[in-house]
This record gives structure tokens, C-alpha cells and sequence, in this order.
């Protein structure tokens, strides 16, 4: 049985573009979050662990949502937890486009690539051996085409998310880990200019179940 963690924020948890932020955000049900689908699309000889926290940033301690949101500070616990795992997949770096971090695209992706190389570094994967990387360049945003739902907390987003899918490709290419664009399958929704749609989610899970599929099936140990 083939291990994939998937490590992201509320896109990975599912959550569905936001109308209004004064309520608690809605998820997608069991098998319509992308984790799920990609997991149906592979079968049986693999199980999808989903990790999604909605405002997961990359490296960067929020001063406003807590330090809890860091990425760094979960994910080699988390993938030890759930040991031998064979593949990790990390798409994080939306919620590093707000504001307050004054971060570039460029600086979000070596923050990704912080995590990949993190996640390379353990001893996690089958036989004590180091698990396979992927690498994924979330959606760019459209927070501007909104009616302004995260627009003040989100300011610039799309001009420097536009770029994420070369950034992050430069990124993995350096740390040794394999990459994917997930805006070549799935678009930030116009509702929020953030979230997925219910759409996005699907063919962004099958398009990894693909992915995965054409990667892992041929070398998976066929014995855990």
C-alpha cells in the first residue's frame, strides 16, 4: 500500500469560496475535496492522507492567526506520523500572498522549497529511506475580478502569484524534488478570487491521480 500526505492549506481542506467572511467557511463533502478525488482515481494500493489548515502559510509565523499556521512547524511531525510515507505533496503559498507578509512570489516559492527539502531530509519513506517530493505552484489568485471579499488582506496577490508555476518549477528543480502546476488544471474562483471550485477540485485531483499513477505505480513497493 502506496502512503501519499497531502500538505496544504484550505484548498486541500476544501473549504468553498467565501461570500461571507463573518461565518465560518463551508468545506466540500468526503469525495469532492481534490485529496478525495485524487484518491478515488487511484484505487485501491494507495491511501491519501489529507492535511489542510485553513491560513497555512509556507514558513511565515502569522502574527494575526497564530504561529500554528506555519507550515514549517508541522509538517516533519506530521509526516512522521503517518510513516512509511511514500510520496509527500505540498501545495501551500496562497495565504503567503497576504498583506501583512510583504513577501514576493519568488521568496513564497523558496519558502515551498524550504519545506520540500525538509520533507526530503527525513527518513520517513519506505525502509527508512527518504520519501519522494512533489512540489506544487498553487493557482494564481483573482482576487481583483472579486466583489472584494479578501481584496484588503490580499492586495497585489494576483501580480505576484502570476508567476508561480516558474517560480516553483526553478524551486524543485533546485532541492531535488518533483513539481506540478496546479493552475494548468484548476483556477482560483471568481466567487472569492481565492477558494477552488467544486469543478477546479475535481479536475485538479484527477489530474494529480495522474500524475501519480504514471510515477509512483511502476516502482511502488509492493510490500510495507
Amino acid at each position: 500500500m502506496s502512503v501519499i500526505f497531502c500538505f496544504g492549506d484550505s484548498n486541500t481542506w476544501g473549504c468553498r469560496p467565501v461570500v461571507d467572511r463573518t461565518k465560518p467557511p463551508k468545506r466540500y463533502g468526503p469525495g469532492g475535496r481534490w485529496p478525495d478525488v485524487m484518491a478515488n482515481a487511484l484505487g485501491p494500493g494507495f491511501t491519501v492522507v489529507s492535511d489542510g489548515l485553513n491560513g497555512r502559510t509556507t514558513i511565515f509565523d502569522d502574527p494575526i492567526e497564530g504561529m500554528d499556521k506555519n507550515g514549517r512547524r508541522a509538517l516533519v511531525p506530521q509526516i512522521e506520523s503517518h510513516r512509511p510515507v511514500d510520496l509527500v505533496l505540498i501545495m501551500l503559498g496562497t495565504n503567503d500572498l497576504k498583506s501583512r507578509f510583504a513577501v514576493s512570489g519568488a521568496t513564497i516559492a523558496a519558502g515551498a522549497g524550504e519545506l520540500a527539502a525538509l520533507a526530503a531530509g527525513t527518513g520517513f519513506g519506505p525502509d527508512g529511506e527518504p520519501p519522494r517530493v512533489l512540489l506544487v505552484a498553487p493557482p494564481a489568485t483573482c482576487v481583483d475580478a472579486t466583489s472584494g471579499t479578501f481584496g484588503d488582506d490580499f492586495s497585489g496577490a494576483d501580480q505576484r502569484s502570476a508567476r508561480f508555476g516558474d517560480q516553483f518549477a526553478r524551486v524543485a528543480m533546485t532541492v531535488g524534488a518533483d513539481f506540478f502546476d496546479a493552475g494548468s488544471h484548476a483556477r482560483s474562483s471568481e466567487v472569492d478570487g481565492i477558494h477552488l471550485s467544486a469543478g477546479s477540485q475535481r479536475r485538479l485531483g484527477r489530474a494529480l491521480a495522474a500524475w501519480v499513477s504514471e510515477q509512483l505505480r511502476a516502482d511502488r513497493p509492493t510490500d510495507h
